[in-house]
């Protein structure tokens, strides 16, 4: 199989991820299939890598020894990792070697690194603002896991949105969205304007809790919408 092959494969996600981090994973996927290695080792491969630059940023602060450029290879490491994670689906794909333990492994190991990087990043806020509230920090790590619960509901069968338009302006507009363009806004955060993460934090906690609030509307709309057109069909 050639590279465009792999891409071919993946599952699609925002702008930034297609555009990047799923050819990343096709690199990836081709190299690990050469060397013989399953997709499984590639999810420990991309906790492993996202793993290492949160724990050493969070390191770095904790001890007061954290410096910008600390921040630039968690940038680097958090990007590969994402993108070895888009690669694993397109080498399951590529070999039919698929399972739902697989996809259960990919989605834990994810869990877990978003669990680092939103312990990485509150870190150097914390050390460059110490005289925060507690109550942000949470917020925010709250607030975060709405990009968890809705990564692994995007991975049904029939996935939902509330806006399906692909258009230019909506891709761009969505790419708040998008795992690997949030990943790029905190590390860069981090490495260029550390004592600006606290800010970038309630950016994103605002944003999550909007998006969190839209997607109950929505869904209620649905589900209600829903009910009523069972009633009528049972009532006929």
């Amino acid at each position: 199989m050639k590279l465009r092959d792999y891409y071919a494969l993946n599952r699609g996600g925002g702008l930034a991820t297609e555009s990047v981090s799923q050819w990343i994973g096709a690199v990836s996927a081709m190299a690990f299939r050469r060397l013989g290695l399953s997709p499984t080792v590639m999810s420990g491969a991309n906790l492993l890598l996202g793993l290492a630059g949160s724990v050493w940023v969070i390191a770095a602060a904790q001890t007061g020894n954290y410096h910008g450029w600390i921040g630039l290879v968690a940038l680097l490491l958090w990007h590969l990792a994402y993108g070895i994670d888009c690669g694993d689906g397109q080498l399951a794909r590529a070999t039919k070697t698929g399972s739902p333990a697989g996809a259960r492994i990919d989605v834990l190991c994810d869990v877990a690194l978003q669990i680092a990087l939103v312990a990485a990043v509150s870190a150097v806020a914390a050390e460059y603002t110490p005289d925060a509230p507690g109550w942000v920090y949470a917020l925010f790590a709250g607030t975060w896991m709405v990009n968890l619960v809705t990564s692994v509901m995007q991975q049904g069968d029939a996935p939902v949105s509330m806006v399906t338009s692909r258009s230019l302006a909506v891709r761009l507009v969505k790419l708040i969205r998008d795992y690997a363009f949030v990943v790029t806004v905190l590390g860069a955060a981090i490495w260029l304007v550390p004592g600006w993460t606290i800010w970038v934090l309630v950016g994103f906690t605002a944003v999550n809790g909007l998006f969190l609030l839209a997607s109950i509307l929505f869904t209620a709309r649905a589900a209600q919408r829903s009910w009523a057109e069972k009633t009528a069909a049972q009532g006929s």
